[in-house]
């Protein structure tokens, strides 16, 4: 049992969802792990491959049934993310904006022609999505959005530009949210159509192995069918972003997680004054309260998951995993960096790299603020949104 399963959580879980957790974990040790600090540096993944290899093992919308999807529990699901991040958060982005955001959306709003087309390849790792929601002036704004599509006949055209798109210089087809004269609509774009444009983000200093990008769409001139039938209004994008986040509830508890497990071991290794870091008080102290937020944030994930495999997951309880997860888990990545001291900011271990990639994922997929909002609305009845 790992020392940091203080209330032995583990054996509520049961043998296939271990077994999944292993087989994740094996594949981050074997795949992720001697190359992401690399990745890291350079600012360069190669998700392409990547992709593949986590479609041979079902990883991608391994949570949606058909179409080559694995049908796994929402918990197996929330495990898998957890060992992913545990590697680094960009490869969870990876599988999570592949899986929960670009796959859900047309699993859940696409026409059968849409599914068929798109999901089996999806699924294997063959053919890349990405989601694109945020724009350059519109984040946690969404229902403002600047992109606009008109009929045209029988014809969509699309107009605008999206920002900080994960997966989006390599992705084959793109799901665009954009402004009609109905309300907000989503569109099933091959990225290869004329007047889509895309630039990475380069000089990133957090989710440098994650591939980020702008999309640009000039007069992008889109069949009927491109149109995600069953996307009507601003609750289909955020239905999305729901799915997304519960992954990212467990997901950063993986990133906290390996920065507990290093600090661990280097407190144990470590001698100073003649004696290991760990035997401290002080240091334990910091060790302590670290664990116990660690084994507090995986009960609540664990609760979320067995709450979405009984179909009584609400959003609002979303916001409270990620609104926590996220916060505790960016707390122990910057308080294990104390203990490593200066060795805490190399590249030659994962603290701080998983300390800047926390950053992003605190802001992304809804903010602290906006989750805060959310759970005030549930407890006081009234919106604080503008």
């Amino acid at each position: 049992m790992s020392p940091l399963d203080l209330l032995d959580v583990d054996s509520s879980l049961s043998a296939e969802e271990r077994q999944i957790r292993a087989v994740v974990r094996q594949l981050v040790d074997d795949q992720v792990r001697p190359y992401v600090a690399g990745w890291y540096e350079e600012g360069r993944v190669p998700a392409r491959e990547l992709a593949r290899e986590f479609g041979k093992l079902g990883l991608l919308g391994m949570h949606l049934t058909g179409y080559g999807c694995a049908g796994s529990s929402a918990v197996a699901y929330g495990l898998a993310c957890l060992e992913l991040e545990a590697g680094d958060s960009g490869i969870r982005s990876l599988v999570s904006v592949q899986g929960a955001l670009a796959m859900y959306a047309i699993w859940r709003y696409g026409s059968a022609e849409q599914k068929q087309r798109w999901l089996p390849t999806m699924a294997a790792g063959e053919t890349i999505g990405c989601f694109a929601l945020t724009e350059p002036d519109h984040g946690s704004d969404p229902a403002s959005m600047a992109t606009r599509a008109r009929r045209d006949g029988d014809d969509w055209v699309l107009h605008g530009t999206k920002m900080w798109i994960t997966n989006a210089t390599i992705a084959d087809v793109a799901v665009i949210w954009a402004r009609t004269d109905e309300g907000i609509r989503g569109f099933a774009v091959p990225t290869g159509t004329p007047g889509v444009t895309v630039r990475e983000i380069r000089r990133k200093m957090s989710l440098r192995a994650s591939v980020t990008g702008e999309i640009s769409l000039d007069d992008v001139r889109l069949p009927a069918s491109a149109r995600l039938p069953e996307a009507v209004g601003l609750k289909a994008p955020l239905g999305c972003l729901t799915e997304a986040r519960h992954g990212i509830v467990w997901g950063a508890l993986g990133a906290a997680r390996d920065c507990l497990e290093t600090a661990l071991e280097y407190a144990g290794s470590r001698t100073q004054f003649g004696r290991p870091l760990a035997s401290f008080q002080l240091t334990q102290a910091k060790l302590a309260d670290m664990a116990v937020e660690w084994s507090k944030g995986y009960l609540l994930a664990l609760q979320l998951g067995r709450l979405a495999d009984a179909d009584r997951l609400r959003p609002d309880q979303v916001s409270v995993g990620k609104l926590n997860n996220v916060r505790e888990a960016l707390a122990i990545a910057r308080q294990c960096r104390t203990i490593l001291g200066a060795n805490g900011v190399s590249g030659a271990y994962p603290v701080l790299r998983h300390a800047n990639n926390l950053e992003s994922v605190l802001t992304y997929e809804g903010t602290s603020e906006i989750h805060q909002l959310v759970i005030g609305q549930r407890l006081t009845g009234l919106s604080a949104f503008a």
